[in-house]
């Protein structure tokens, strides 16, 4: 079935909830996003795009489908979902207990340290997921990313439109994050530990003599720390967090050397 044909049939089953008839094009959207072949969103004429059939779709495969005991040696889980399998012919190292659900897609290469990946999602070629990260639905995560230990990248499968998280190709997040909203975190950013954002966080770059103020995005190659600003409320003023842009990440040399420079130069803490 043509994508085209698969998106009209999705929309209608959408505006009709009560028809089954379109079972068929829900699994047929899961098979596609299990294989890589379409995203829930995608990078189109230089900005990203949500493709809001397809998180349609992912609900609806979750009403259609029934509860089941899924056993793995000693392990036994109750779900509706599938978990991933057949890593080693896809290429990607999975270490116990990492779970990553079916309908999301990991690239050739990545590593799955003991993490979870959730439906929806999409994670570029040698990735890095480590210990106790967690990678929500629909989150969209580019190619020779390190997310370290303890991150926490939400999930937005609601509602439809909603722009899910997404981290650009050889992002650097550092422990503990966590990124919620829609947050969008251009290439080549650097992230130290403890960096909260969501979609209302206060990000201010306080390179320059004046601070400058904005919301939702980390722009390209810039070095983040967590920090904190004064607001007043009825009761006093109170120090509320917020995100600190502190430089940039050198395109003189190459992503390594210029990470671990970056790191060094600011004091940052991983």
């Amino acid at each position: 079935m043509k994508i085209d044909q698969l998106k009209l049939d999705i929309e209608t089953a959408w505006k009709n909830r009560k028809e089954s008839s379109t079972d068929s094009s829900v699994i047929h959207v899961m098979d596609l996003l299990e294989k890589g072949t379409i995203r829930v969103s995608e990078f189109v004429n230089g900005k990203w795009r949500v493709n809001e059939w397809i998180k349609q779709a992912i609900i609806m495969y979750f009403s259609i489908m029934e509860m089941n005991v899924v056993e793995l040696g000693p392990l036994e889980f109750y779900d509706k979902i599938p978990i991933k399998n057949k890593f080693k012919e896809k290429g990607i190292r999975v270490v116990p207990p990492a779970v990553a659900r079916y309908g999301s897609y990991i690239s050739h290469g990545v590593i799955l340290m003991p993490s979870y990946v959730n439906i929806g999602a999409y994670i570029g070629e040698k990735t890095m997921v480590d210990t106790w990260a967690t990678v929500g639905s629909c989150a969209q995560v580019g190619s020779r990313v390190h997310i370290s230990g303890g991150v926490g990248i939400g999930g937005v499968l609601e509602p439809t439109q909603a722009y899910p998280v997404i981290i650009e190709d050889d992002v650097f997040i550092g422990s503990r994050c966590i990124l919620v909203e829609g947050v969008l975190i251009e290439r080549e950013a650097v992230l130290g530990a403890n960096v909260v954002l969501t979609a209302s966080t206060k990000i201010f770059d306080v390179t320059n003599e004046k601070p400058v103020e904005r919301k939702g995005f980390i722009p390209k190659s810039s070095v983040v720390i967590p920090g904190s600003f004064p607001k007043k409320f009825p009761s006093g003023i109170y120090h509320v967090p917020c995100a600190l842009i502190i430089g940039k990440r050198k395109d003189s040399t190459n992503k390594k050397t210029s990470l671990n420079e970056a790191l060094r130069t600011h004091n940052i803490v991983l």
